[in-house]
């Protein structure tokens, strides 16, 4: 396997601590917006962004005849679900155990591709869903007795990391011809009009105005972590080998933690330490390949 460049892994790198450092971000404006409204801003933003980027770049916004069913799918089951789930959870628990919970996708990867797609269930893969589901139960014991709500936030967690598994078999099964960029863009844009009919339906106006914080951060999500570090990621798994663009799964947890415990002092047990430390062996089980002789 060729060496990936310095370029490409710095990028890798920025893209983890971009995504990483942005759970600890939701707090600030979901204490202050509701879920629909704060997503629809940051969705809005991304969608402007991406706009502007794709057209600098000369490439086509035309999607592939018979391309917009399976598109639309994957926007509802990457972003659209994927926003809202994520965002109720950072409510019921801690930013970065709730991430935790999110990027346990590979896991659903390998039990979704044995189930409907008869993939090879492997010893490997077996050991890091048993190793991963004892994780998630050690890492939801403390939070059940002092959150009222974790049960919650548990149930959130885990559907955002299981339909961003659907989605990315959808994706990855799917042609999809002269399709670049555009294909982040459209799924993003397919994502707006239901949060923000639910926005509109279900949040209504704000009592008053958020603080330049709140928006600050709305308008950083939208373009930084969705916009561009979406658009970054699609790139690397086209540019590196699976094994290394799936170290980034590994480590956003990791950063989302630390940062939690840093910036908002969120708790951190011995037991839930071990948790997360598991969840990273049950992913690298998942996403590292055994080394052929």
């Amino acid at each position: 396997m060729d060496r990936a460049s310095p370029k490409v892994l710095a990028l890798l790198a920025g893209l983890t601590l971009v995504w990483g450092t942005n759970w600890s971000m939701f707090h600030v404006a979901l204490s202050e917006l509701p879920v629909l409204t704060f997503r629809t801003g940051s969705l809005t933003v991304a969608v402007i962004v991406l706009y502007a980027i794709v057209k600098a770049r000369g490439e086509s916004l035309v999607v592939p005849k018979g391309r917009w069913l399976p598109l639309v799918a994957a926007s509802m089951m990457n972003l659209t679900v994927w926003n809202i789930a994520t965002s109720l959870a950072v409510l019921y628990l801690p930013s970065g155990h709730a991430s935790v919970l999110s990027y346990t996708m590979p896991l659903w990867v390998a039990l979704l591709g044995f189930v409907f797609f008869r993939q090879p269930l492997t010893g490997r893969l077996l050991a890091a869903i048993l190793i991963g589901g004892a994780a998630v139960v050690a890492l939801m014991a403390p939070n059940f007795a002092s959150y009222a709500n974790a049960p919650w936030g548990l149930f959130w967690g885990l559907v955002a990391g299981f339909c961003w598994a659907i989605g990315t078999f959808i994706v990855k099964r799917t042609s999809w011809p002269g399709m670049g960029l555009s294909l982040t863009f459209w799924q993003i844009a397919a994502s707006w009009p239901p949060i923000a009919i639910g926005a509109a339906l279900i949040d209504g106006l704000p009592a008053q105005w958020p603080s330049t914080e709140a928006i600050a951060v709305t308008f950083y999500t939208g373009a930084i972590p969705m916009a561009l570090g979406t658009s970054a990621w699609f790139a690397l798994v086209k540019l590196l080998p699976a094994q290394v663009a799936g170290l980034a799964s590994i480590a956003i947890p990791i950063v989302a933690v630390a940062s939690g415990v840093v910036f908002l002092h969120e708790p951190l047990s011995p037991l839930q330490a071990v948790a997360i430390a598991s969840t990273v062996i049950s992913l690298w089980l998942a996403l590292m390949p055994v080394r052929s002789s």
